[in-house]
């Protein structure tokens, strides 16, 4: 396994993170207890989770995965080995603290410790807001419209003073942003070096060969400013791994079950995962692992977070660690982008 900081701090954290959001309901918890054994074993030591999952979100999946890891923490004794991130759910879930608006001390109070008692732990290593609670663009929405009837969001100084109380209390020890855009994740930063306020050290974003937005203007701050990115849809919902070609909806895969992921299998997209599926049929990879091997390789990139529904596919994204692409294949992929710029977001 390779490992890398965690932005500014003196963490390490393993190169490939363990996603968890299908725990709970693709997967039950003697699954979710293998997989944690397995990544465990191998050397990765960051698991991400958070209060919404698992997915699809409802109220019955409210928690469930939360619950499965502090679990498998209870049974192996080895919280201290792990470096653990969540996330408190941004506004729209009803069935989470009303649907509102919630990056306020009441209501991050309540997450966390709620957190906390479904982890089986008394701290979290790296505290994330899920999406903003402001109107932008994130979730594969490509253009920002302004909201002209937009409701009052707790602003950047509020939330980082929030967060600097449980900091202060032990609860949490470092924070991190989700579906953020340049201006959220700059106006972060500003405020707290001018304000002493917590610094963020991670953004989780989309990131994969389909979906290079986050090089166009959130790259270059990851690298200056040592925050760096751990991208979530490496495979771009499994796209990327082959399994959905020809139309093919394997049985209990993601596709199959569940709706909200179609914006990945549109024409273009399609178009675009046939490229790299021959190149990397061409150089006696999978398309898993060049996908993977990609994300792995940029170097605003802190830890790729791969999720698997089985063994086999587990096993397989965390060999991508010991694929090495040569310039000969990243120039053919860049080649391939030119050609398919961004076509599943």
């Amino acid at each position: 396994m390779k490992y890398k900081k965690l932005g500014t701090t003196d963490i390490d954290v393993s190169l490939i993170c363990l996603g968890t959001m299908t725990w709970g309901t693709q997967n039950n918890q003697d699954e979710a207890f293998a997989q944690m054994n397995f990544a465990f074993e191998k050397g990765v030591n960051f698991f991400d989770t958070a209060e919404l999952y698992s997915v699809p979100p409802n109220s019955e999946s409210y928690g469930k995965t939360e619950t499965m890891i502090g679990n498998w923490f209870k049974t192996n004794k080895n919280r201290k080995k792990i470096i653990l991130a969540t996330k408190i759910a941004g506004p729209g879930c009803s069935w989470i603290r009303g649907g509102k608006n919630s990056f306020n001390e009441k209501d991050i109070k309540e997450a966390i410790d709620g957190s906390l008692k479904r982890l089986q732990t008394d701290y979290i290593d790296l505290y994330q807001l899920h999406w903003p609670e402001r109107s932008t663009n994130y979730f594969g929405k490509r253009e920002f419209d302004v909201d002209k009837e937009e409701k009052s969001w707790n602003d950047f100084e509020t939330i980082l003073i929030a967060l600097q109380k449980f900091i202060k209390e032990g609860k949490i020890r470092y924070i991190g942003v989700s579906n953020e855009t340049p201006y959220g994740l700059s106006k972060f930063l500003e405020i707290s070096k001018n304000k002493n306020l917590p610094r963020v050290m991670t953004v989780q974003n989309p990131y994969n060969l389909v979906n290079r937005t986050y090089e166009i203007g959130m790259s270059e701050i990851s690298i200056r400013e040592k925050c760096g990115l751990i991208p979530y849809y490496p495979l771009a919902t499994g796209y990327l791994s082959g399994k959905y070609r020809n139309n093919k909806k394997p049985k209990n895969s993601r596709q199959a079950l569940f709706k909200g992921w179609e914006r990945h299998g549109n024409p273009i997209a399609l178009k675009a995962y046939e490229e790299y599926f021959k190149l990397a049929e061409d150089h006696n990879l999978s398309p898993a692992k060049l996908a993977h091997a990609f994300v792995n390789s940029r170097p605003f990139v802190t830890s790729n977070i791969i999720g698997a529904t089985t063994m086999d596919q587990l096993q397989e994204n965390i060999e991508s660690v010991d694929v090495t692409l040569t310039d000969e294949i990243l120039d053919k992929i860049n080649l391939i982008h030119n050609n398919n710029p961004n076509p599943s977001p």
